[in-house]
């Protein structure tokens, strides 16, 4: 969306002559949605092409419902919305304006604004009217009461159209669960733009990064003076749901479209209010373009309108990418109870134990009208023994207390870990919906040894587990696909089309003895991408290896690859990729550093690009020991006697090597490798199978000295 900026284009004298009488206009710039989905597409080539896709396969269907006539809702949904109010003052935005808000784009959407009586009388019959409604919040997604109005101090004076205002790492706060909550922030946007939103279907936009941003003077009762009237946000919610400008963002070209057929073509944004009938360049004749569309530029007193077919696609869009919505409690008033203790979140254990004795940890919380002073905490591992801790203290209503309980006691395996609160002050719990929460582990000895094909029934394999933290597309074993057996594991990024989520396939806890003299980890992968790897700017598919000593707690990177470095093929595959039998490659990581260690992990983890698919397979941890013997002298020839073959073993591998030479008992030189070109080994082998019993000697020509070794054959 292409967004009109009010120029001051007056003389310098006019302008002082204009202040003075205080009816200058501020520099506007109505809406940075389109700069801020710009921005997004520019992270990744594939994105914009999928984005292409998804909005094709969105027109498609809209049109279709159109002409059946089953776009439209039948009843009317109740939205919950929040306003999170991000300022240095956010009290300088008062209740009733957001209540003002509110009311304006309830109106505005349900077609029962007072000023559409502004309509002409030539575009009534496309006024289009929507059963989408709000509600403020009236609960959290924690089940808190609430008035739907978040104020949050911020050290920032302002923010600019980017994701900064919707995280507290950036100054600004988090959304509220956006699957079910219309997330508004409201601060102060630099450059003087009124507002940006998010597009349901842009792969780009993180879920907790969905929603609108407005500043806080396109309020009613804002400082704007003819930006006040709430329409910014109406603007906005039109393209949460899917819409675009009415001119189609094309500078006057008269080729651009808002994808909607009830709307004029239209040449650019419109400025100011208009009156009458007003024609373009792309629109010459006949009732003009339509400026009194919420979805151009006009000044708030002229913005009276959405068209049928705009509601359509709103309606759509909602049924289509945001359906959670109609599920959400978020408009339901919570009605406390005397006595309500909440089992808020078990925090320990992690989802994997390292040590078979572990204390749970969690957080209780008082959702009851009366000050919790006592609860019992149970818990339970599967179906074994119920475990009873005794809690005293004293918590208001909605405070919480950080509990650690009794040690428990795991043993190898898959587990579920159930714990549950009752007796709050010694009554029976009124609720019972918040008070038991279920938390998934597993505990596993370690390992010496580490050989996965994941050949296997079970996935993930016994002690093997799988991080994802956003519950969607992960690791997988994929059958019939493998650079060896019959199965390997894969993650699907072509159909992931979010950038930036990491995913890990985590080992068992490895135990490397102190004796080992080296360790490598290899393992087999195969990779491509959908974009041509010589593009620059572009997020990839990463696979990075990381080791744990921790338990998972921290992680140190031992391997990172993308694009070039991490490709088994470099054509772009416009498909789901699958690896043939050439198009694997073997690594191998180097883990000296970790031998004594008994706990390492090693995770794999696939950061997603939506690029393509990444593969792997044998997963390998290779010992050497060497021989104490071979470790102290440097040079060991075994077994002496021997029945036929020796070996001829250097410690470390040698330098300075010319040749090993065998001589028998008379002086005959009977058998000799050389070291061509400096080209040496660690490890020689000699066949005395054809040659008479007798004593043998072994001869190791260097540069600089020559180490010889009787041998006795048999």
């Amino acid at each position: 969306m292409n967004c009109r900026r009010l120029l001051l284009t007056v003389f310098p004298l006019l302008l002082f002559l204009s202040l003075s009488a205080q009816n200058a206009r501020m520099v506007y710039e109505r809406c940075g949605t389109m700069q801020y989905l710009e921005k997004k597409l520019e992270q990744n080539a594939t994105s914009r092409e999928r984005f292409e896709q998804k909005r094709i396969e969105f027109n498609r269907v809209v049109s279709t419902r159109t002409a059946n006539q089953t776009a439209r809702l039948t009843s009317t949904v109740y939205i919950p919305i929040v306003f999170h109010i991000v300022m240095t003052d956010p009290n300088a935005v008062t209740d009733v304006q957001i209540r003002a808000q509110l009311d304006t784009l309830n109106k505005d959407f349900f077609g029962i604004n007072g000023d559409s009586v502004k309509i002409p009388v030539y575009f009534k019959s496309l006024f289009g009217k929507s059963n989408i409604q709000f509600c403020l919040a009236q609960r959290t997604p924690e089940g808190d009461s609430t008035n739907g109005i978040d104020r949050v101090i911020t050290g920032k004076s302002e923010f600019g159209f980017d994701d900064g205002v919707k995280h507290t790492s950036s100054g600004g706060t988090e959304a509220w669960n956006t699957d079910y909550y219309y997330n508004v922030w409201v601060c102060t946007l630099s450059n003087n733009v009124l507002g940006f939103g998010t597009f349901p279907n842009d792969p780009n936009t993180a879920a907790e990064d969905q929603g609108v941003v407005v500043d806080y003077h396109s309020l009613p009762g804002g400082s704007t003076t003819s930006f006040s009237g709430g329409k910014t946000l109406t603007h906005e919610t039109g393209h949460y749901f899917n819409l675009y400008h009415i001119w189609g963002d094309d500078g006057g070209g008269c080729t651009g479209t808002d994808y909607v057929d009830d709307t004029p073509n239209q040449g650019n944004s419109t400025s100011g209010c208009p009156t009458g009938v007003v024609t373009d360049s792309c629109t010459q004749t006949g009732n003009g373009i339509m400026y009194q569309n919420y979805m151009d530029y006009s000044d708030d007193p002229c913005l009276v309108m959405f068209t049928l077919q705009q509601v359509d696609r709103m309606e759509t869009a909602l049924t289509m990418y945001r359906p959670s919505l109609f599920s959400s409690n978020g408009c339901q008033h919570v009605v406390l109870s005397n006595y309500d203790a909440q089992l808020r979140a078990v925090n320990q254990p992690a989802q994997r134990l390292c040590n078979a004795v572990f204390a749970p940890q969690v957080t209780i919380r008082n959702r009851g009208s009366q000050i919790l002073t006592s609860v019992l905490i149970n818990t339970q591992i599967d179906d074994g023994p119920v475990t009873t801790f005794p809690w005293t203290g004293s918590l208001s209503t909605y405070n919480t207390a950080l509990v650690t309980l009794n040690n428990l006691t795991s043993t190898p395996g898959f587990h579920t870990l159930t714990v549950y609160v009752s007796n709050p002050d010694g009554n029976p719990d009124e609720d019972h919906s918040n008070d038991t929460l279920r938390l998934g582990f597993q505990y596993a000895t370690n390992v010496t040894t580490l050989h996965e094909g994941f050949e296997g029934s079970l996935f993930p394999p016994v002690g093997w587990d799988i991080v994802n933290n956003d519950n969607s597309l992960t690791w997988q074993k994929v059958n019939g696909i493998s650079k060896s057996g019959s199965a390997s594991v894969m993650m699907n990024n072509f159909n992931y089309d979010h950038i930036g989520a990491t995913d890990d396939l985590r080992t068992p806890s490895i135990k490397i003895p102190s004796i080992t003299d080296s360790a490598f980890l290899s393992f087999q992968v195969a990779a491509a991408t959908y974009t041509d790897v010589n593009n620059t700017f572009n997020n990839w598919d990463t696979l990075e290896v990381l080791a744990s000593t921790d338990c998972g707690k921290t992680y140190t990177s031992l391997y990172k690859k993308w694009a070039k470095s991490l490709v088994t093929t470099t054509v772009p595959t416009g498909i789901d990729f699958v690896p043939g039998p050439g198009e694997w490659r073997k690594d191998s990581i180097d883990l000296a550093g970790f031998i004594g260690t008994n706990d390492l992990m090693i995770a794999f983890r696939n950061t997603t690009g939506f690029e393509n698919n990444i593969y792997l397979d044998d997963i390998n941890l290779r010992t050497v020991v060497v021989n104490p013997n071979l470790k102290s002298q440097g040079f060991l020839v075994t077994p002496n006697p021997t029945y036929g073959t020796v070996a001829v073993q250097f410690y470390p591998q040698p330098t300075n090597l010319k040749g090993i030479q065998v001589f028998n008992d008379i002086g005959q030189k009977i058998a000799e490798v050389t070291a061509a070109g400096g080209n040496t080994s660690s490890y020689y082998t000699f066949n005395l199978t054809a040659y008479p019993r007798g004593m043998y000697t072994v001869r190791a020509v260097f540069t600089d000295r020559v180490i010889t070794r009787k041998i006795i054959k048999l």
